[in-house]
């Protein structure tokens, strides 16, 4: 039997294309190794939304080259396959082909449902293969081997029209595709009934969601799910709060199975930034969202992505972005430097230095892991449900999961606490981590 590895690159969605991928595989009777020297075929699934996972897929490929050689001379062959955003670029294929003419299939995004076919027909012919489309369409009947735990990735869309003056995605990814309410519908009830506890719905921008049978939004789509009975919860990611609208947070604020958890990145606190990477808000718009949120949804965790560094941002435009992160009080934030991504707008101008970048992601992260250090105070004594989501790394017997609107907590288990609803006391906090006490059993009555 024909053994595989898949290593994945990137954010969420990509995860959820590699359980695709595997799905694909084990349809073809190939069995997953977590072993590189064992595996008949290696598949890197890439991402080149930024820099450091493109450099990294670029570097992992390369050393492949030593194990290539050496199962050729012990008369095994290696397949290795390159698919995802990295390949979708101008001219990217070419480049590949050129610098590892050792890889053997080549695929683009929208192509990787064809995977197992390019496999076969490599596998029979030995000649190599490349399958890039500039299409973006829906790849649906996709068999998933899903490897999340207790969550379920659903796919709602494809793609984005943003077209942010620092982003690829538009270019590599395409134009934003809706899938049916139905579909959708039907995939969450399935990963219901194989017992997942936790639904996160994926798409670039969940918010410009659009059934094109019906002409329904995202708001619509929430409703419908919070129909669907049984006991689970619904995440989402991510949102644009260009689009992000009141009856997104009622129907949040009125669900039982909706997380009080919002991911909302805001990029930037300052306005000639935020009109420079084309998002189409303002900082006053966006702490007009945050607030009305808090308002309807007090204890909503709130989570946003921050960019420092973009191209022109000045000392006083990164003070703005400062302001609004101590205004936000987000429950945590993601904050990266920004890196150049060729074939963008942004990567034609005029670039920060980045000792000066440097020097303000640190000073933007201790403020934020000041404020989540705050905010993780506040939830000593209290009791949160927590699905349990497997084991913790911080020791033996701890295990890990998450409160409702987002907070990570570890606590004293049992195996067969995984995937259970639990009643936790929050004994401690340090830093953004909580630790806590079982107060109950698990709590998993039907809603």
């Amino acid at each position: 039997m024909l053994k595989y590895k898949i290593i994945t690159y990137g954010c969420q969605m990509n995860v959820h294309q590699s359980e695709k991928i595997a799905g694909i595989l084990n349809n073809l009777k190939f069995e997953n190794t977590f072993s590189t020297e064992n595996a008949d075929i290696i598949v890197f699934n890439t991402c080149c939304i930024r820099d450091n996972a493109e450099q990294r897929a670029y570097g992992n490929i390369g050393a492949l080259k030593p194990l290539k050689k050496q199962k050729k001379k012990k008369k095994r062959n290696l397949t290795v396959v390159v698919c995802g955003c990295m390949t979708q670029q101008d001219g990217a294929a070419e480049k590949l082909r050129a610098k590892f003419p050792f890889v053997n299939i080549i695929l683009g995004t929208h192509n990787i449902d064809k995977i197992g076919d390019a496999i076969t027909q490599y596998l029979q012919k030995k000649r190599p293969i490349t399958l890039i489309e500039d299409t973006s369409r829906l790849c649906e009947e996709t068999p998933e081997l899903r490897s999340s735990g207790t969550n379920a990735w659903i796919d709602i869309m494809y793609g984005c029209n943003n077209f942010c003056t620092y982003c690829i995605v538009p270019y590599v990814r395409g134009r934003e595709i809706s899938r049916p309410k139905n579909v959708i519908i039907s995939d969450i009830k399935k990963a219901l009934e194989d017992g997942f506890k936790e639904i996160t719905l994926l798409g670039q921008n969940v918010n410009s969601y659009k059934d094109s049978t019906d002409n329904s939004d995202f708001a619509s789509l929430l409703r419908d799910i919070d129909k669907i009975s049984g006991k689970f919860r619904v995440r989402f990611m991510t949102s644009h709060p260009k689009d992000y609208n009141s009856e997104i947070t009622d129907i949040i604020k009125n669900s039982d199975k909706i997380c009080n958890n919002i991911h909302l990145p805001v990029q930037s606190g300052s306005n000639s930034v935020l009109k420079a990477m084309n998002r189409r808000y303002t900082k006053e718009k966006y702490l007009q969202i945050i607030d009305e949120i808090r308002a309807k949804i007090p204890d909503c965790g709130i989570t946003s992505d921050i960019m420092i560094g973009f191209p022109g941002e000045t000392d006083q435009d990164f003070y703005d972005t400062v302001d609004l992160v101590k205004k936000a009080d987000f429950t945590n934030a993601f904050t990266f430097v920004y890196s150049v991504r060729q074939g963008t707008p942004a990567a034609k101008m005029i670039q920060v230095d980045p000792i000066i970048k440097q020097k303000r992601i640190t000073e933007l992260v201790k403020i934020q892991n000041e404020i989540s250090a705050k905010q993780s105070l506040k939830a000593v004594g209290n009791v949160y449900e927590v699905l349990c989501e497997g084991f913790s790394e911080k020791g033996e017997n701890l295990f890990c999961g998450r409160t409702d609107n987002g907070k990570l907590v570890t606590f004293e288990g049992t195996r067969d606490d995984i995937g259970k609803f639990l009643k936790i006391k929050i004994d401690s906090a340090h830093a953004s981590a909580l630790f806590g006490t079982k107060t109950e059993e698990h709590t998993d009555e039907k809603r």
